[in-house]
């Protein structure tokens, strides 16, 4: 138990300097890339919903009478 404490401090040191070598997006590059990734996601759920959508009316229509 106190070997797992004892390596606690040393790890959180690692991880600290880590941090600062990591290469962090502006605040305009996260915006953007938060936009693009919330748009994208709404089309393709669209597109899905579309597409199930469709099917159902197809199987409903044309194969279930």
């Amino acid at each position: 138990m106190t070997k797992l404490f004892g390596n606690i401090i040393p790890y959180t040191k690692e991880v600290y300097f880590e941090l600062k070598k990591v290469n962090w997006l502006s605040q305009k590059q996260l915006i953007q890339y938060t936009i693009a990734v919330i748009g994208l996601s709404l089309f393709v759920a669209l597109f899905l919903g579309l597409l199930d959508a469709g099917f159902v009316y197809a199987i409903t229509n044309y194969f279930v009478k």
